[in-house]
């Protein structure tokens, strides 16, 4: 029998048209029908990521692959980026597989006794995935992980609605606590892990809260990746948010996962937000919070902080609504 090239699968694009290198709005970590717990259709959650105004989302079902080709296009296309994935949800925690070539199964029948993680994890990377601890401090049997930070490329310090009615709960506040007193050490000996945010989507009303803003220099899995590897994002409750950070010295400027190499000079950090009504806005380094200013009733605001490298080998921002539940929070800018 000849096969026909029509019949073949088609999956989403691995390009959209995008604006070139721009900051793009994601969600990386959301579940269709296919998964246990989830009541959305891949039309549905296309259609609510478009109503937002995303770039991009990642399809990342529990433990398979089998849905990938449900997001060709039309679901996906040139307004629409989808990178396919998987959420590997092994016995002693959970992880996202991101940018997997199509049906790529993830096995995830072992926990960390077993060793078998790293060996799963490299073969992600092998083919240009990124591996993502998700909620690691999920309260429930397997959600909680117990793997180290450091054997992936990213965490999920900020996981969404899905098990809460805020956006930001305890679980968040411990993955962030962890995440920020790694920082220092991991940026002392050059290799840290960006934080991202994702929503976990499964009911109706979920998506994009919250979601991840990435420098990419286009719109598509190769280029979304490769920003979200270095760290090149912030995360954002919703798409009210907005946030610009730089770090400056007379010679030169330096944004979120960027180095600034100050040569001994004084360097000025500024904020720029919006959205946030009466929100705080708080710079945090290894010493802990350094800074810290209120938005206008009308949620916006600029403010400036002044340092050096020797005292403060990186900056991050975390913006928050008056209750302290977070509207925004950045990866570092790492100062020399």
């Amino acid at each position: 029998m000849v096969t026909r090239p029509d019949a073949a699968p088609r999956y989403p694009a691995l390009r959209a048209t995008g604006r070139g290198p721009a900051w793009y709005r994601g969600d990386c970590h959301l579940h269709s029908v296919l998964s246990q717990g989830a009541e959305l259709s891949v039309p549905q959650l296309t259609a609510a990521a478009r109503a937002l105004g995303l770039d991009f989302v990642a399809t990342t079902e529990h433990d398979t692959v089998r849905g990938h080709e449900q997001w060709a296009p039309p679901h996906s296309g040139d307004d629409l980026l989808v990178i396919l994935g998987q959420e590997v949800t092994t016995r002693t925690g959970h992880w996202l597989a991101l940018g997997l070539p199509p049906e790529q199964h993830v096995d995830s029948g072992y926990g960390i006794r077993d060793d078998t993680v790293e060996r799963h994890l490299d073969r992600v990377r092998h083919t240009g995935g990124l591996c993502v601890l998700a909620h690691p401090y999920a309260p429930y049997p397997s959600g909680t992980s117990a793997y180290p930070y450091r054997w992936f490329d990213a965490v999920e310090v900020w996981n969404g609605l899905w098990a809460s009615d805020l956006p930001w709960n305890a679980d968040n506040e411990a993955a962030l606590a962890e995440w920020g007193r790694t920082l220092a050490h991991d940026v002392h000996r050059g290799r840290w892990r960006p934080a991202v945010g994702n929503s976990d989507t499964h009911l109706a009303g979920q998506l994009g809260t919250p979601h991840t803003v990435v420098f990419a220099e286009d719109l598509s899995t190769e280029a979304i990746l490769a920003g979200l590897r270095r760290g090149r994002s912030w995360i954002a409750e919703s798409t009210a948010a907005h946030l610009k950070v730089e770090a400056s010295t007379a010679d030169h400027v330096a944004a979120v996962g960027q180095h600034l190499p100050t040569g001994g000079a004084q360097a000025t950090v500024r904020v720029e937000a919006s959205g946030v009504p009466s929100g705080v806005v708080t710079l945090h380094t290894e010493r802990g919070i350094v800074h810290r200013a209120t938005l206008s009733p009308d949620g916006t605001g600029t403010t400036r902080w002044h340092t050096t490298a020797d005292d403060a080998g990186h900056v991050r921002v975390e913006v928050r609504h008056p209750t302290r539940q977070m509207a925004a929070l950045t990866n570092p800018i790492i100062l020399t």
